[in-house]
């Protein structure tokens, strides 16, 4: 096997593409190549909608048996989605109950208009509730990449506004998302829960996979997979992603 891995696992937005946004190319291609040498686990804090137009509906390159080696994880590893008879169907998820979602709808809202965070100008809907997590997205979820960069570039607006809903929510977990969101789920659930889980589901030990995010820094989204021991590779951006693949396959 030409890669030393059984499964790659990556992150979704600025690790595989812009944020919010398709496939380039040239991932797409290097993915659907990577699907017929080894399993690929997405993780993301994203919705399966998001999933579809990110990914599956780029991955047109890929074989049925590649599509059937993709581990799709959106919401943070609370859903987990596989390519069965040609459709893809849920696995499994870890909701939230009707007075968890509510206790964090209210925190999150109070929370970020007191702190001036609610903007007036946005692209969809500011709070949304994906099932298994509560997403605040400051400037909506469709807001362009530029916009989105320009409002938090130092991450602490984020940080300031999880720290102080997460006092309000002891019960749950309150956790930087992406660029411009704050991600709410069950205590304990982020991306080391959700590459715990895919070991499960998988039965791929950890030894045999490597994480592949941009956010791999302490503060960032990516770092609690590092708890799990896996081995990881930080990238830039996409095009490092691409330049990191390339060079796995080559070998």
């Amino acid at each position: 096997m030409p890669v030393d891995a059984q499964l790659i696992a990556f992150d979704l937005d600025d690790t595989l593409a812009p944020s919010k946004s398709p496939l380039p190319d040239a991932v797409a291609s290097v993915l659907a190549r990577l699907l017929e040498k080894a399993s690929v686990a997405i993780i993301s804090g994203g919705q399966i909608g998001q999933f579809r137009q990110q990914v599956i509906e780029r991955l047109t390159g890929a074989s049925e048996a590649g599509l059937g080696r993709l581990f799709l994880m959106p919401v943070t590893g609370t859903q987990y989605w596989r390519y069965v008879d040609g459709e893809w169907s849920m696995q499994y998820e870890d909701g939230l109950s009707a007075e968890e979602k509510s206790a964090a709808l209210a925190a999150i809202e109070a929370t970020a208009k007191r702190f001036g965070y609610w903007e007036a100008e946005t692209w969809g809907p500011i709070l949304e509730d994906r099932g298994s997590q509560i997403t605040f997205s400051a400037l909506g979820q469709q807001a362009p990449v530029d916009a989105k960069k320009a409002w938090d570039p130092s991450g602490e607006k984020k940080n300031r506004l999880a720290a102080a809903v997460q006092a309000q929510l002891p019960q749950l977990s309150v956790r930087s998302g992406g660029s411009t969101s704050i991600d709410i789920t069950r205590a304990g659930v982020d991306k080391g829960y959700a590459l715990e889980r895919l070991v499960e589901v998988s039965a791929i030990p950890v030894e045999d996979m490597i994480f592949v995010g941009d956010r791999l820094d302490p503060d960032g989204n990516d770092y609690p997979v590092v708890r799990t021991g896996v081995r990881t590779q930080m990238v830039g951006g996409w095009e490092d992603t691409v330049a990191y693949l390339e060079g796995l396959l080559a070998e």
